[in-house]
């Protein structure tokens, strides 16, 4: 007896993360109580993420070779400067935003907005404020499984001390102003020395740009019928550094489709605009603006434009 069809949209699916149903943790991080930072809503969508708090919910579990994770921030948040170990890649779903450097956050700037994606390299010290009007989300890309853990800008420890938020060598947070206490056996994690800012990466602003690909650019395009496919990051794109993953923008004009085809790694989408439908053998899923969805390795699918307007959506592959 063959499979209904599952539509997505009608009930909850372990391989599809809806946006109204993202679960947000409010102090994720050391400086989530730090005015200016402390309304912050951190999502861990697939894998752990680098999120300091255990009690982080995590929405998909299953290792992918990358994590994707979610900031929805209102105006004028301020994410504290940090660097880290593995590539960390954010598309813009939401609002205008601010991507600062250096140390204090006073080197190179760029400012990006929806449908914009930029690549932070390693060995960096960057942060970023929601400069819009309106609440905004980034959608982020973190290389490999574990991503390991974030390096703060001495500012944040000492900022974090006022407010009860104290850093252990083992990544986690202890919440004193809620009475808890630093476990036997267990310390704080260093403060950042001058040693390790100085050995940070300081970027031109011309350096920054070349890691930003702005919704309008016709990067490593290919075009068939009401298919646009850009190349985002992978071998031969503008971003061709080493991530562990690739990414595609996808656009498909009202009432088309693309190739039935399957990918032996994990393929994850996110819906930018317009109702997708992603096709596979036994199942439908509708995602619509904000959504992710992470489609099993090997399985046959294919995407279809199911609205009267353009849809597109990102396409993030493992192993490349």
């Amino acid at each position: 007896m063959a499979k209904p069809e599952h539509n997505a949209r009608d009930q909850s699916h372990p391989r599809i993360v809806r946006y109204a149903e993202l679960e947000p943790c409010y102090d994720a991080f050391i400086d989530t109580r730090t005015p200016g930072s402390d309304q912050k809503e951190n999502f861990t969508i697939i894998g752990p993420g680098v999120s300091e708090n255990p009690s982080q919910y995590v929405h998909i579990a299953e290792p992918h070779g990358f994590n994707i994770g979610g900031a929805r921030q209102p105006p004028n948040c301020v994410n504290s400067q940090h660097s880290h170990l593995t590539a960390e890649v954010f598309y813009i779903h939401k609002g205008s935003w601010a991507f600062r450097l250096g140390e204090e956050g006073n080197g190179a700037e760029v400012i990006l907005r929806p449908g914009d994606l930029i690549s932070i390299p390693t060995n960096v010290f960057r942060g970023f404020e929601n400069i819009g009007e309106d609440v905004g989300f980034l959608w982020g890309i973190l290389g490999g499984d574990d991503p390991g853990r974030v390096l703060w800008a001495p500012y944040v420890f000492e900022m974090a001390k006022d407010y009860g938020l104290v850093l252990l060598e083992n990544g986690n947070l202890v919440d004193t102003a809620k009475g808890e206490t630093i476990p036997a056996g267990q310390k704080p994690m260093p403060v950042t020395s001058q040693a390790q800012v100085e050995a940070m990466d300081n970027l031109t602003e011309r350096q920054l740009r070349d890691c930003c690909i702005t919704a309008f650019e016709t990067v490593d395009q290919f075009t068939r019928g009401g298919l646009v496919m850009r190349k985002l990051i992978g071998p031969d794109t503008k971003l061709n550094w080493d991530h562990g993953f690739s990414i595609n923008h996808l656009k498909l004009s009202a009432g088309t489709s693309a190739d039935q085809t399957s990918y032996t790694g994990h393929e994850v989408v996110f819906v930018q605009s317009g109702e997708l439908k992603v096709k596979m053998q036994d199942e439908t899923w509708a995602l619509s603006p904000g959504d992710t969805g992470s489609i099993p390795p090997g399985v046959n699918r294919q995407f279809i434009n199911i609205s009267d307007q353009n849809v597109e959506f990102l396409r993030v592959r493992g192993g490349i």
